[in-house]
């Protein structure tokens, strides 16, 4: 079955790969056109009219079927499959650009389709940067608000919705709305988590900050769980943070933590520009240091920004097992990644049954002193290395994602990606039982990969006060599918 996987998945990948780079030069132009031109912002109101004539169009259909986004789930990052749009209402929403940069507010305002490529090919020669700017080139800032969003900064930053001012969205009568900390709160803290289920995001306002041309890197390899968690908290929770903080996790006993701090002053001859495509492939990189010890480097910000792009963390090897051959790299590293989106266009439905029953694409965040238990719970459950580790503020506000009690609380992201070495691994009862265990750790599971959560449970993991409240004032029950339907894997097949 697994020799069958890799084959369909490099048969996919051979149709991808010319498809992906007419793409990807296709869209960088275009957006380069249009920004030059600054016909964006002018464009943005027509798109968003748009958007409402569908909306209106829809009520004076008599509302009959409830509405999403006509994005094809192929499109999208997540490989969760989106069969609920072949019985929705579709409206398109083709918003795709960085709209404006206020360096004195120190914001940026972009459409919901922008990417993180995007993000940062616009916002690092100027000197600037997210706060939390998530690894994946083709990470959606929709996604990211409408879903959520991590990066390694995330311990002194919060989540991506933390770094959003505003909001614009577009609502079920067909009215334009726009909410903020202080303009309709209810409905900004409800937005983040919902996944277009309260109306149509059509542009976000989002914080910028100053960057520097590297990051500084240090590494400390650990070789057993106490002082892996030891020096994980120890570099989380320094007095002056570090700007960021990761750990690839190789096995229980062996990990690599890693900060990075933003500099202008590099050694020259510790450059590495890891995002070149002859380089290693990042995770193999770093899993170096376990041999050759502690270590600093810098890094190019946007390479490292990107770094864990060019193999889609480890998952690349499990589709190309001899990518990061350096013979491969060289001749062919320009070539890969495959986009994701492409790979799921091209395959076909045995490949995804197979890809469904052989892999695990999990994230869950648990409280950060759960983390020695939560480590050995998944070592029982997948035994299944690299994992990664990202630490991350979660802030006591409104909405569906808030810690159980008053105040903020650090917690830790847990990301396993990849096919399970788990002698009793399955994917329905293997899944349930790190969904229990988080449950009753007090944490939370990340919506764009399957979840098997009953509707109680879903409700008890998280708080629908406020997201209730805005459903039923903004009349959503007919126009909007709720979350627990869009994401639960039961409900959507």
């Amino acid at each position: 079955m697994a020799l069958s996987l890799d084959l369909s998945l490099k048969n996919a990948l051979i149709i991808a790969v010319p498809l992906v780079i007419s793409w990807v030069r296709y869209r960088g132009l275009e957006n380069w056109i249009v920004f030059k031109l600054n016909s964006a912002p002018k464009q943005h109101m027509n798109k968003v009219k748009f958007v409402q004539q569908q909306v209106k169009q829809w009520n004076t259909d008599g509302r009959e079927t409830k509405m999403c986004t006509a994005r094809p789930g192929w499109a999208t990052v997540s490989f969760r499959r989106g069969l609920y749009k072949n019985h929705l209402r579709n409206i398109e929403v083709n918003m795709i650009d960085i709209l404006e940069i206020d360096e004195t507010k120190q914001t940026v305002r972009v459409e919901p389709l922008v990417t993180m490529g995007q993000v940062t090919a616009f916002l690092n020669p100027l000197g600037w940067t997210l706060p939390v700017l998530p690894e994946l080139d083709d990470l959606t800032v929709g996604g990211l608000i409408m879903g959520v969003g991590i990066e390694t900064s995330s311990h002194k930053q919060g989540l991506f919705q933390h770094c959003c001012v505003s909001y614009e969205l577009v609502l079920a009568d067909g009215s334009v709305v726009t909410c903020s900390e202080t303009e309709n709160p209810d409905l900004y803290y409800a937005v983040p988590w919902s996944y277009g289920t309260l109306g149509f995001l059509v542009s976000a306002e989002i914080k910028i900050i100053p960057s520097k041309k590297y990051i500084k890197m240090e590494y400390y390899p650990v070789h057993s769980k106490e002082e892996m968690v030891e020096k994980f908290k120890e570099q989380t929770l320094l007095k002056n943070r570090n700007e960021f903080v990761e750990t690839l996790a190789y096995s229980l006993d062996k990990a690599v933590v890693m900060t990075g701090n933003f500099t202008d002053d590099a050694e020259s001859e510790k450059i590495n520009p890891i995002g070149h495509f002859w380089k290693p492939w990042f995770f193999k990189h770093v899993e170096g240091f376990l041999t050759t010890g502690p270590a600093v480097e810098y890094i190019p910000i946007r390479h490292y920004y990107h770094r864990h792009t060019r193999s889609i963390f480890w998952e690349l090897q499990d589709i190309i097992p001899f990518g990061n051959n350096p013979l491969f790299r060289y001749l062919f590293g320009w070539a890969v990644p495959p986009k994701i989106s492409l790979l799921k266009l091209t395959q076909g439905e045995t490949t995804k049954k197979l890809y469904e029953k052989y892999q695990i694409i999990q994230d869950m965040l648990v409280p950060l002193d759960k983390l020695p238990e939560a480590m050995e719970v998944f070592e029982k459950e997948i035994k299944m290395y690299p994992l990664w580790l990202c630490p991350f503020l979660l802030y006591d506000q409104p909405g569906m994602v808030h810690p159980p009690q008053i105040g903020n609380q650090m917690y830790v992201d847990i990301g396993a990606y990849g096919s399970p070495k788990s002698s009793t691994w399955e994917a329905l009862k293997t899944t349930r039982a790190l969904e229990a265990y988080v449950m009753k750790a007090g944490g939370f599971q990340m919506l764009y990969a399957d979840s098997y959560l009953t509707r109680d449970e879903f409700r008890k993991m998280f708080d629908h006060t406020l997201y209730d409240k805005m459903r039923e004032k903004l009349d959503c029950e007919k126009a909007f599918p709720e979350v627990y339907d869009k994401v639960n894997r039961k409900v959507r097949d």
